[in-house]
């Protein structure tokens, strides 16, 4: 850091089992992404190529490479695995992962549905190629999933071989773990928490407020997932107190 000040909560150090940053790239060029990586690059644990925006991306293999050669795992977003998988190409997407050298995939049944047992089949698979991440809950607003069937889900998902578990939002944060004016479901986050360690739950928060409730619910090491590239600064500012929202939250006034 730039400065020495004391009573900083202690954030993890990189690479990072929690306290995990994941940011959505919905299209950035390559000269946007080293500019964003020279910026910030070091707070930065993971990075999605969002839903199936890596089919038509330009110079996609140069921007996977690009992030990979400053140590952050990229991944292809959830939409595009449905997609391969509702065509019934789920091998071709094991040869796509594997020639783009990507070691992280997401398993989502957001858009399709998918029975929840092949759903758990396509984690084990993939988890004997690289680390999975899972994604639970609709991107429909309509369909309401039960807190206990969010535990259920998750734990199988775990059960399964999925690394962590992403509790959906979508990119603009109002479905899933929010209601549509993108309040969180207090109810059935902590809900959650009272089953599934909260280490294993990437959740997608996209919205300031989103980011301060996880924060002071979990700490400043919650996983969260699903910022945009020019909030990743503001983000790490918040999270250890240097930002109004979170000023007096790790201040010891004793």
């Amino acid at each position: 850091m730039n400065f020495n000040l004391t009573q900083i909560p202690e954030r993890t150090k990189k690479p990072r089992t929690h306290g995990l940053t994941m940011v959505m790239d919905k299209g950035l060029s390559l000269e946007e992404a080293r500019n964003f990586l020279s910026v910030a690059g070091p707070h930065v644990d993971i990075l999605k190529l969002g839903f199936g925006t890596a089919y038509v991306t330009p110079n996609l293999r140069a921007k996977i490479e690009l992030y990979q050669s400053a140590n952050i795992p990229v991944y292809f977003g959830g939409t595009l695995f449905e997609a391969f998988m509702i065509r019934n190409q789920f091998d071709e997407y094991v040869k796509i992962v594997k020639d783009y050298g990507i070691s992280y995939m997401e398993v989502s049944d957001g858009s399709v549905i998918i029975p929840h047992a092949e759903k758990c089949g396509y984690i084990e698979k993939l988890s004997k190629i690289g680390l999975v991440l899972s994604e639970v809950g609709s991107k429909d607003a309509e369909h309401i999933i039960p807190p206990y069937k969010w535990i259920e889900l998750m734990s199988a998902e775990l059960s399964a071989g999925a690394s962590y578990v992403i509790a959906e939002a979508r990119e603009s944060g109002n479905v899933g773990i929010y209601r549509g004016s993108g309040e969180v479901r207090e109810g059935l986050v902590q809900e959650i928490l009272t089953k599934i360690p909260a280490e294993k739950i990437i959740w997608e928060a996209p919205q300031k407020a989103q980011q301060l409730y996880f924060l002071e619910l979990v700490g400043c090491n919650a996983n969260l997932g699903n910022l945009a590239p020019n909030e990743v600064i503001s983000l790490e500012a918040m999270r250890v107190g240097l930002r109004g929202d979170t000023f007096n939250l790790f201040l010891d006034r004793e």
